[in-house]
């Protein structure tokens, strides 16, 4: 049940007597009908700016438009109070039994709470984490991947048909460096004495394993070779043994791609050709010469012919070349195989995460996949700002290239996945987060996830308590509840909290924003959390009364929708939803 879905249906039947009745003029576009969470409560559920939409090409005032939908509503016995302010709002209450009867649809929708069908017959491929596999990942990574996986999660809830994609940098210089370093460490492993790692190598303790692993496999078969012999076997091996490392490290996470798309195969199997093809077939490929970049002084700079993409004509700021002066290949022709191979596979909408650095990358991808697909397909690029660790208020420092690196694992290992995942969505994708490896495990209300999984828990407890109170009985068929019974106003807030995920969860598929998610649940939790200390307080509002075991009932129908509503949420986040906090 969509609570915010029943009411616009309403608010667009009454536009529709409107125009039969001749107070509207046809034609009108009704698509945009809406309601919202209005700003300050007292002025009622809901509320919608739909006159004031409709005024200009109704050639009518707002507040008469208004006025004509608020007369509509107001014949409906669902609608309580329906009021219009200026300069055009139709704010409305809900009558009790609207909102008691969301209690049984949370309840039989049970984990499926929520979902919808709205991306229907779409398919959207998300790639995110991405990083190269030169080493572990480490905690900056994090961000991108929880991110990713969310929004995945949330776009699959909503109906979309969702490819949870990994792009594996497995060409160019980083990855010849990663089997040079590993080959110096296989050396080091059958005995040789290598001394210190030379300049440019990865120096990091965890290549060791990789070495000892490939010394097991072929013995001393790449002793005293030439570079020539080994580095073409030792790079794939090299890869596709890190990229086992970073699976599982995903898999601690909570997280599962269902693609590795390797850039070598891309360039094998002649994706990122055909890409150059269909640009060149579309004029969109030249030979030309670019000005000097910003900011580098003229004289530094030596033009030259290149082979160039028309990236101006989309958008970006420079057109963007496609080979080296080497004659290899530049990133962002890869970058175009790996974009066209998502076109190939139907997809009908992209999403790059990107870390904060990539920034410069996104209008020449956006450019990129609006030509290759003749503009028909969309690319939305999310960028995540850093992660900066903390251990009791004291920054944690770490550098790949001196080989001190905190992992992803070493955090995830400390603080457990749930900690972890909910903490990194608290925070809007762009925005800076510290995450504090002392303050994430606090059991306190100033902790989010423990706050949250606190709320769920603590709806386990109090069925817990009625069954050891001997009221074990009113908590069975609970969808025979009088809801009726509920009617303190704390009690129709929490189930209007809950009654919410259908429509956060469609404004976080479409703006990309899995964090609205995070803060329903805290809203949510926040919500229950204030009931129960009403109850304290006040004994005619405790969930267990012995003496009025209807209403005891009712109040369970309500904690268990409240429940099942939370758990739905930590769901599409990717945490658990505890029964018990020890």
């Amino acid at each position: 049940m969509n609570p915010f879905a029943l009411i616009e249906a309403d608010l667009r039947a009454a536009l529709d007597r409107l125009v039969a009745e001749g107070r509207l003029p046809d034609g009108l576009d009704l698509s945009r009908v809406s309601v919202e969470l209005p700003k300050d409560p007292s002025h009622g559920d809901v509320a919608s700016s739909i006159a004031m939409m409709l005024a200009k090409p109704a050639r009518m005032r707002p507040l008469d438009i208004a006025q004509a939908v608020a007369e509509q509503l107001r014949a409906q016995e669902r609608f309580a109070e329906v009021a219009v302010a200026p300069p055009g709002f139709v704010n409305i209450r809900m009558q009790p039994g609207f909102w008691q009867a969301v209690v049984p649809a949370i309840m039989q929708a049970g984990a499926d709470f929520g979902r919808s069908d709205t991306g229907r017959g779409q398919k959207v491929d998300v790639e995110y984490c991405s990083a190269n596999p030169t080493g572990p990942l480490h905690v900056g990574h994090a961000r991108g991947t929880v991110f990713g996986d969310a929004l995945a999660s949330i776009l699959e809830r909503v109906g979309y048909d969702v490819t949870r994609e990994y792009y594996v940098n497995d060409a160019g210089a980083q990855v010849e460096t990663l089997a040079r370093s590993v080959h110096l460490r296989y050396r080091e492993v059958m005995g040789e004495d290598i001394g210190e790692m030379p300049e440019g190598y990865y120096p990091g303790a965890y290549l060791v394993r990789t070495a000892q692993a490939l010394a097991v496999r072929d013995g001393d078969r790449w002793l005293g070779k030439h570079e020539d012999e080994w580095l073409e076997p030792l790079k794939r091996f090299a890869v596709e043994a890190q990229l086992e490392i970073i699976k599982d490290d995903l898999a601690a996470l909570g997280v599962h791609h269902d693609l590795f798309l390797s850039e070598r195969s891309l360039i094998e199997d002649g994706m990122m050709e055909a890409a150059l093809k269909r640009l060149e077939a579309l004029g969109l490929l030249y030979v030309g010469e670019l000005p000097p970049p910003k900011g580098k002084p003229s004289e530094d700079w030596e033009p030259r012919p290149q082979l160039l993409f028309r990236a101006t004509d989309f958008g970006d700021d420079v057109d963007r070349p496609l080979k080296r002066s080497n004659g290899a290949w530049t990133y962002f022709a890869a970058d175009l195989g790996c974009h066209f191979s998502k076109l190939q596979r139907s997809h009908t909408w992209l999403v790059d995460v990107l870390g904060a650095d990539h920034g410069g990358y996104v209008k020449r991808l956006k450019a990129a996949v609006k030509a290759l697909s003749e503009g028909k397909v969309e690319l939305e690029v999310r960028l995540c700002q850093l992660v900066n660790l903390m251990d009791e208020g004291k920054p944690l420092k770490m550098s790949k290239r001196a080989g001190r690196i905190v992992t992803m694992r070493d955090v995830v290992d400390e603080v457990g996945k749930d900690v972890m995942r909910f903490m990194l969505l608290t925070r809007k994708n762009d925005a800076p987060l510290d995450f504090d490896l002392a303050k994430v495990v606090e059991q306190s209300r100033d902790n989010p996830v423990f706050y949250v999984q606190y709320a769920h828990a603590r709806v386990r407890s109090v069925f817990r308590q009625a069954e050891q109170r001997g009221l074990g009985h009113l908590a069975q068929d609970l969808d025979q509840a009088d809801l009726s019974l509920l009617t303190h106003p704390a009690e129709l807030d929490l189930i209007k909290k809950a009654s919410l995920l259908p429509r956060v969860l469609e404004h976080a598929a479409v703006h990309a924003e899995p964090h609205r998610i995070a803060f329903w649940t805290m809203e949510l939790a926040a919500e229950l959390h204030g009931l129960w200390t009403k109850g304290s307080e006040d004994e005619n509002l405790r969930f267990l009364v012995e003496a009025e075991p209807e209403r005891t009932r009712a109040r369970l129908a309500m904690l268990e929708a409240a429940r099942t509503a939370i758990a739905a949420g930590l769901d599409i986040l990717g945490v658990t939803a505890v029964d018990e906090l020890r």
